[in-house]
């Protein structure tokens, strides 16, 4: 009989263990149905004549978005649009929050507010989903890259409609692998579209040393470099600068509670990839109209707009001063916009916490502004180093493929939180084995002791 007890203990950490598995198969069942759905083409297309135009928009906007979408777009899969309308609504929602007194409201409601929130975010997503899905298929329906059997007015139609509806799919994928795998759901597809372009890079990479384009050397230490930026993106984004916050003593009751100790953790790239991505859009989408529109204008105006183009261009020296500056500046008005020093003080002092040497209240806001501000200035510099240091390979010394930038920054943060949700997991599933233990062992020892005396 002694035996049952320990029996009835380890059962429940057994079956919340198989829980992990089975969330883990999960994410990679519908990772499996998203790399499906990305060579699934949109009806009517001419896939040859896409991927030709795409190749040669590759350092463009287009660029850009095919690389989140996995190769979807470039494919003109019924995935083409990826993810990218949800992630520009919530951005945009996001922004909303901060400046719309309805929206702030909607963040004091708790999950009510939360779900409002996320409805909104949705509705926002087939807006935008619509609107681009449909320029989409207006700028493809040109240059022989639509089928003759299909009509102009059937193709936007069709192409409209089957893109944003792959959208949505995703979006509803994204919360079912948030909700029943590990991770966000969100950004665990966006890595796996990023990450499926990791073989024909290192591909092509081993092909250029092979066939002597490149050299072997350089080869090696540019393994290393890849090496080392990644272990110091890894470094950096687990970095946090703690400030200490004691808490006053306080009495309930007849009972007098000791002050305790904790600390507000502040991670030195608070605004993550977001000033990356804008800044490439910025960068990149008046490239890509110049060019387009110089290509199809023979004027001196055409011309005009193609040397713009060539100056914008990826690796330009231009591009790089401009890259860089905007990352600097979407850094700080990022970080300002998600992050209220002065709701955090006014929260501190409502809770009866204070930081050591600072007055509660208007003096502690200026402190947390200010220790924001250097880490804030501090973090976007080590993106400007990430994102610019493989434009200048690439441009100088022909490196055939991106090793950092944007692309290297979600993969790091991403599998960052991966991995601590499935920690989170883990512990959650031993901690209520772990407590019937104890519990079990302490009522062991009272059960001993009476029937001892």
């Amino acid at each position: 009989m002694a035996n049952v007890p320990g029996n009835q203990v380890n059962a429940p950490s057994q079956g919340s263990m198989g829980e992990i598995p089975s969330r883990i198969l999960f994410l990679i069942g519908c990772l499996i149905v998203y790399r499906i759905g990305t060579f699934i083409p949109v009806p009517g297309i001419n896939p040859a004549a896409v991927a030709r135009y795409f190749n040669d928009q590759s350092n463009g906007i287009l660029g850009m978005v095919n690389m989140f979408s996995g190769g979807a777009l470039q494919r003109l899969s019924i995935f083409a649009m990826g993810v990218m309308p949800y992630i520009s609504a919530s951005i945009i929602i996001q922004m909303l929050g901060m400046i719309v007194p309805s929206l702030m409201e909607l963040r004091k409601e708790g999950e009510a507010g939360r779900r409002k929130t996320t409805q909104m975010t949705r509705y926002a997503t087939v807006g935008l989903a619509l609107f681009q899905s449909f320029g989409a298929a207006v700028a493809l329906s040109s240059g022989g890259m639509v089928s003759s059997s299909v009509t102009y007015f059937q193709w936007i139609f069709i192409a409209t409609v089957t893109m944003t509806t792959g959208t949505m799919f995703l979006m509803w994928l994204g919360e079912q692998i948030t909700e029943r795998g590990i991770g966000n759901g969100i950004s665990m597809i966006i890595l796996s579209g990023i990450v499926a372009g990791l073989p024909r890079a290192i591909g092509s990479t081993v092909e250029s040393v092979s066939n002597g384009s490149m050299n072997n050397l350089f080869a090696i230490v540019l393994l290393a470099l890849v090496i080392c930026v990644t272990a110091a993106c890894v470094f950096v984004e687990m970095a946090q600068r703690r400030i200490a916050v004691h808490y006053a003593k306080r009495q309930v009751g007849r009972k007098m509670y000791a002050g305790q100790s904790s600390h507000l953790p502040f991670k030195l790239n608070m605004s993550g990839v977001i000033p990356p991505i804008f800044a490439s859009s910025l960068l990149l989408f008046p490239a890509t109209i110049a060019s387009f529109f110089g290509s199809a204008t023979n004027s001196k105006f055409g011309v005009f707009l193609q040397n713009v183009a060539a100056s914008l261009g990826y690796g330009q020296p231009l591009h790089l001063v401009l890259y860089a500056a905007l990352i600097l500046g979407f850094a700080f008005f990022y970080t300002a916009l998600v992050f209220n020093a002065r709701e955090t003080a006014d929260n501190l002092k409502k809770s009866g916490a204070f930081i050591p040497g600072i007055r509660p209240g208007q003096q502690t806001g200026e402190y947390i502004d200010k220790v924001l501000s250097r880490l804030t200035l501090w973090g976007a510099l080590y993106i400007m180093a990430v994102c610019l240091l493989p434009e200048i390979l690439i441009s100088s010394q022909g490196v055939p493929f991106q090793f950092g930038g944007t692309s290297l920054l979600i993969v790091v943060v991403v599998v960052i939180d991966f991995m601590a949700q499935l920690r989170a997991h883990m512990m959650s599933s031993h901690y209520p084995g772990l407590m019937k233990k104890a519990n079990l062992l302490g009522g062991g020892r009272s059960g001993a002791g009476s029937s001892g005396s």
